[in-house]
């Protein structure tokens, strides 16, 4: 990718921005360092990514948001990683394993003749772990309360479910569906249908229309287009650079308990 600079950016008129969005960052994080990063009055994502997904987000700025429906109900394709043998509640790495069947007996044949039960219009019930709407309650917020709900089923569209790599347990995907598709629910289906369950270990988003994942910018690169402070306003003392640390927020408490602890300083 050549070297992007602000020149011939119009926020106000209206710019689409591709961005790759890191693992544990919502969609907000996300909107919200770029709008701060390069001081957009207006901004908005085109189709939420789950903190625990990397890949393609959408910004729409400006006037440009009104593309932002347009955008949403366009064709996605995701890769990714399912682990046979084990369910999680979330049917992903949110929350831990609640059951183990064995795995090893499965074929490749059989692994990738599921696929067809996947494939075209087919009913999928949305994760409890999800944004859903539960009398005015996200479904999320009853999963993380311990509670239980009914989520409704609806019909979404498949257009390709391909295996691409058998490592038992771990299988690798891709997929290109409508919008509103869940990969974890995809995830639980594909694992009920082999009779051994499954979940969601890793997901990435590379295409949303025709906008491509290649295409878009780290946020590491739009920290570099950070404009200079207007002439006149008054200079903040630079401060010292700190290491991201992962997000405490509902929903990651788990996950980052289970990921290594970043290596100890060496001494002075």
């Amino acid at each position: 990718m050549s070297e992007i600079t602000l020149a011939g950016f119009d926020f106000d008129e209206g710019e689409v921005l591709l961005v790759n969005k890191p693992l544990t960052w919502s969609s907000f994080d996300v909107v919200r360092k770029v709008k701060n990063t390069l001081r957009i009055k207006k901004i908005g994502h085109a189709g939420t990514l789950d903190p625990l997904a990397t890949g393609l987000l959408i910004l729409c700025t400006g006037k440009k948001t009104k593309q932002i429906d347009l955008i949403q109900a366009q064709e996605k394709e995701y890769t990714g990683t399912f682990r046979l043998g084990q369910t999680t509640p979330s049917f992903d790495l949110e929350t831990p394993v609640d059951a183990e069947q064995p795995f090893a007996h499965l074929t490749e044949a059989e692994i990738q003749a599921a696929t067809q039960h996947f494939t075209g219009l087919i009913e999928q019930t949305p994760p409890l772990f999800s944004a859903v709407k539960i009398n005015g309650e996200r479904a999320y917020e009853v999963a993380r309360r311990g509670g239980e709900a009914e989520i409704k089923s609806k019909q979404v569209t498949i257009r390709e479910f391909e295996i691409t790599r058998i490592a038992l347990p771990e299988v690798d995907f891709r997929v290109t569906c409508s919008k509103g598709t869940y990969i974890r629910s995809l995830a639980r289906d594909f694992g009920a249908a082999l009779g051994v369950g499954a979940h969601l270990t890793k997901l990435v988003r590379t295409r949303i229309g025709n906008y491509q994942l290649t295409d878009a910018l780290t946020m590491e690169q739009l920290e570099a287009l950070r404009p200079p402070r207007p002439a006149g306003e008054e200079a903040r003392p630079p401060r010292q650079q700190k290491q991201r640390r992962p997000e405490r927020r509902a929903g990651l408490e788990y996950y980052n308990a289970q990921q290594p602890a970043p290596p100890t300083p060496p001494a002075e």
